[in-house]
């Protein structure tokens, strides 16, 4: 091993030194001295015999040797975590990681509670929950930094082949009104009636706005003829604004049950329309699938069957029994 020019450590620094952008924060994230940072980058490019960084402005720049180093590294330091995870599984889960990634909604309103089962039974796996965009998520599977994820969105085109997804839920998105609106008091409201609404929406560009958009179309809805009165950059923000009056929005069943049974929003029924999207399983099959993961997947996502029948979220309301019961035969195997 003494002919390779370069150590974990070193290949550590510079991932943290690309991420934070300069010397001294990186040092600051390793808990190590700036000089000590120094170092170990002047002996790295000592090794090399190639500049890794571009001095000249006040930002630490990576050079074209050091992106080629910084892309290997990365590579390499991601397997050193899978070998030490594998090595960890033979513990029969008394330790180990679980990594587990998701889109906004199924982050931060489905997955705790998969979590919590999930550490029920395996109180000694730490469970880390990423929640970022659909495409970054479906990158740190396809990287392996990620063990599995849940998305609402298409795994980028570039992924398509290297991921495999499966089906698991159907995801409903509920048109939610304050509870004084005088559309509140109707049971089921017309296809005309949303032209006269004024909408919170998430960001044009954000995946959820992307997906009910083309359901509307689907149901022949002119969502040109629909009034945005303003964007929002998160599900809780447009809860807050509906609550307080200020218009209507689609939102995810699975975010707003608090607010249902509290009574301070009204979730309303449109007449021949139903706003659904289909939830995802995203894994990299050609990856280490860790036991914690396969536990994760047997314990949460039991039993995928070859043609799966679609778990609306509603049910995840319902107890712990019921709902492993209605989701054996819900999901298929991840095999």
């Amino acid at each position: 091993m003494s002919d390779i020019p370069f150590t974990l450590d070193q290949l550590r620094i510079l991932k943290a030194i690309a991420a934070e952008g300069s010397f001294k924060r990186a040092a600051d994230t390793l808990y190590v001295s700036q000089p000590a940072v120094s170092l170990q980058v002047q002996n790295l490019e000592k090794q090399l015999n190639v500049p890794l960084f571009d001095r000249g402005g006040r930002k630490a720049q990576l050079t074209e040797a050091g992106y080629l180093l910084l892309s290997y590294g990365e590579k390499i330091i991601t397997l050193c975590q899978e070998t030490c995870r594998a090595i960890e599984d033979l513990q029969n889960l008394q330790g180990g990681t679980l990594i587990v990634g998701a889109s906004q909604t199924t982050g931060t309103y489905l997955l705790p509670r998969m979590i919590g089962m999930f550490r029920q039974k395996y109180p000694d796996v730490t469970v880390q929950l990423q929640v970022h965009s659909t495409r970054r998520t479906s990158w740190g599977v396809a990287n392996g930094q990620v063990d599995l994820a849940i998305i609402g969105g298409e795994v980028p085109a570039e992924l398509q082949e290297t991921l495999k997804v499966i089906p698991y839920a159907e995801d409903e998105f509920a048109l939610i009104l304050p509870v004084f609106h005088p559309l509140a008091k109707v049971e089921t409201i017309q296809k005309d009636d949303l032209y006269k609404l004024k909408f919170i929406t998430l960001d044009s560009q954000s995946t959820i706005r992307k997906v009910i958009d083309k359901v509307l179309i689907r149901h022949d809805i002119d969502i040109k003829r629909l009034k945005v009165e303003m964007e929002l950059n998160t599900i809780e923000a447009i809860k807050n604004a509906v609550q307080a009056g200020l218009g209507a929005a689609f939102v995810s069943i699975t975010a707003i049950e608090k607010e249902l049974q509290m009574n301070v929003l009204h979730a309303a029924r449109i007449r021949d329309v139903e706003v659904r999207r289909v939830l995802a399983v995203v894994i990299n099959p050609n990856r280490y699938r860790s036991k914690a993961a396969e536990a994760f997947i047997q314990e949460v996502l039991p039993q995928f069957s070859t043609h799966p029948e679609y778990l609306t979220l509603e049910h995840l309301s319902e107890d712990r029994d019921r709902y492993k019961e209605v989701a054996a035969n819900a999901i298929g195997n991840l095999v």
